[in-house]
């Protein structure tokens, strides 16, 4: 029964102990674009996102000029119309921008990520990510919780965005995001992590971002 004890007792503190470590951005070029995946890091084994938000662009970067080819867009690659809602996605593995809170894409997945308020009127049916002067104001959450479609993978990442650049477009771009997780338990303490990633060349595997802040919890 001690032992037992002792296992339960370990077994908590590694939860509690778990954090955010960064950002893991995956790049590759689809039919001419380049996409870029970027993933939120963990070093525990149900480590749950909840939410992400107060994205930023860095002096001389930009949150627009994505490229969308999705329902609204009618499949057709375009940088005027279309929507960052997961479901929208026509193909999988698609050159197609859309943010997410993990889970699957298209209508019949049943992501629950939705925007936050900070989209503005439009929601996610924009082609950029609103930004603001000296702090992000755009995010985006797992609408349904329960569902755990925001817990790491074996690898320890979670899915945040996928975002699409013309393979012309070479300025480079950088931005700040902070994550809101938990270890999967419904009412378990949320912890806030904060960091840097950047869109790199195609092709590499870009590991950037402290984990600020991440020892502040709150109840959920």
């Amino acid at each position: 029964m001690k032992i037992l004890g002792l296992a339960a007792a370990l077994a908590v503190v590694g939860a509690a102990n778990a954090s955010f470590t960064g950002y893991t951005v995956v790049s590759s070029t689809v039919a001419g674009y380049n996409v870029y995946q970027v993933f939120g890091s963990f070093n525990g084994a149900t480590d749950t996102v909840l939410n992400a938000f107060q994205i930023h662009a860095l002096a001389g970067s930009s949150l627009q000029g994505f490229v969308h080819v999705d329902a609204i867009t009618g499949g057709v690659p375009s940088t005027t119309i279309g929507t960052w809602n997961p479901q929208f996605v026509l193909v999988p593995g698609a050159a197609d921008s859309f943010v997410c809170i993990g889970g699957g894409t298209g209508f019949s997945s049943g992501n629950a990520t939705n925007g936050d308020p900070g989209w503005g009127t439009a929601g996610l049916n924009q082609t950029g990510i609103p930004d603001g002067a000296t702090a992000g104001v755009a995010g985006w959450f797992n609408s349904n919780p329960p569902n755990l479609q925001g817990r790491v993978n074996s690898a320890g990442n979670v899915l945040l965005a996928q975002m699409v650049l013309a393979a012309g477009d070479t300025a480079g771009r950088t931005f700040f995001m902070k994550v809101g997780y938990n270890n999967g338990i419904a009412g378990s303490p949320v912890q806030f992590g904060e960091g840097l990633f950047s869109l790199p060349t195609p092709g590499a595997v870009a590991l950037l971002g402290l984990a600020g802040l991440v020892g502040r919890r709150r109840r959920a």
